[in-house]
């Protein structure tokens, strides 16, 4: 349905000015809301970002420059808004105006929304958190991973599950493996009435032990800053991944140095406290680590999820790569794990990857599933269109 002539007018005076006498009420505090963190409301806004409310440029200290100012803000853009706005309204204040350390208050950081980009900014500001906001902090990042596991683990294990089950049967099984049911229904095609009964032409055998079948997944992710909600989406996959009985799951976590946190995925808060965001990148190194610990490359899944920038050898992580398939591993490049849409990476070295057969894309953590269904069973990779 169409706005009408009022409501576009109403829309216009929250985009175009502060203390415009027409407003009061619940507009008149949007108006005050907006203003504390815009600046120009004569210029282009963000609509699509705010529902219809946009952003404009920074009012530098317009909301002052106190955790007590602050926390006053945020409860009242909870009053106004709808989640989805007061997130992205968040992100603006602590981007454009340099909130991020006020964020080391306790009481403001229980003020705030949490979501995965606030769980990233406090992972960037992991080691200068105080002892007296550390509870808070971790009760943040619990709050945004049980949600995320919520959303997305019931159907992680029904895709993956799904997956494996079909990887671990086989075309040519001994005659005390056949799995006649499902023999039978594979070939009702091949039923001769005159004799009533099926000529199998396709086998289907029984499931192997789950020994025998485990796949190995791997998940190689770039600790840089741009690479924050990522890092988030990829502790709490980790975490389902490492839950799955076939599944023998590693998370490796990356800079310039390399860090091991697969002894910490029961427990993806964990995990998350355990990253340090920022620093440089050496992808070839973690690579390196990675490869070092693959046993059985057949069955070995490594997901990269980097953007790809390195200040490492420049030639490395494709040779690395190369070699890994070489072995059999299949291998997946994700230059962002995370709903921000395609992001900036390195698209000469994206080239030199495709080259080698493996597409790198952005994925959202919707199509995770299927990607990672799809490297399991060797099949194509379900790559998002670039828009």
């Amino acid at each position: 349905m169409s706005p009408t002539t009022d409501e576009r007018l109403r829309r216009w005076r929250l985009v175009l000015g502060t203390g415009d006498p027409e407003l009061s009420g619940a507009d008149a505090a949007m108006d005050a809301a907006l203003a504390a963190l815009y600046d120009d409301r004569g210029g282009e806004r963000d609509g699509g970002r705010t529902g219809g409310t946009g952003r404009g440029t920074a009012r530098a200290g317009g909301l002052g420059g106190s955790a007590p100012s602050v926390a006053r803000w945020l409860g009242d853009i909870r009053a106004c808004f709808p989640t989805s706005v007061v997130q992205v309204m968040q992100r603006d204040a602590v981007d454009r105006l340099g909130l991020a350390p006020l964020l080391l208050e306790p009481e403001l950081l229980a003020a705030a929304e949490p979501d995965v980009h606030l769980v990233g900014t406090l992972l960037s500001l992991a080691e200068a958190l105080p002892e007296t906001t550390r509870r808070t902090a971790r009760a943040v990042v619990r709050k945004v991973v049980a949600e995320l596991e919520a959303k997305l683990a019931d159907r992680t294990r029904t895709v993956l599950g799904g997956a494996l089950d079909r990887t671990a049967r086989t075309a040519r099984p001994r005659h005390r493996d056949i799995d006649w049911d499902r023999t039978l229904r594979a070939n009702l095609g091949t039923y001769l009435p005159e004799h009533r009964t099926v000529v199998p032409e396709r086998l289907v055998g029984r499931a192997r032990s789950a020994r025998a079948v485990r796949k190995e997944v791997v998940l190689c992710v770039d600790q840089s800053g741009s690479m924050a909600a990522s890092v988030v989406y990829a502790a709490v996959f980790g975490a389902v991944l490492a839950s799955l009985r076939t599944v023998e799951t590693r998370l490796v976590v990356f800079d310039t140095s390399v860090v091991d946190l697969t002894g910490e995925l029961a427990d993806p808060v964990d995990v998350l406290l355990g990253t340090r965001l920022g620093g440089g990148t050496d992808i070839g190194r973690a690579l390196a680590h990675c490869q070092a610990r693959i046993t059985r490359p057949a069955d070995t899944v490594l997901v990269l999820i980097s953007d790809l920038y390195d200040g490492g050898v420049r030639s490395e992580p494709v040779r690395r790569i190369a070699a890994m398939r070489a072995a059999g591993v299949e291998c997946v490049v994700l230059s962002a794990l995370s709903d921000e849409g395609a992001p900036a990476h390195d698209r000469e070295r994206a080239a030199e990857l495709a080259a080698l057969g493996v597409p790198v894309f952005a994925c959202t953590p919707d199509l995770f599933p299927e990607v990672m269904a799809a490297a399991l069973e060797k099949r194509p990779l379900p790559v998002p269109e670039t828009p």
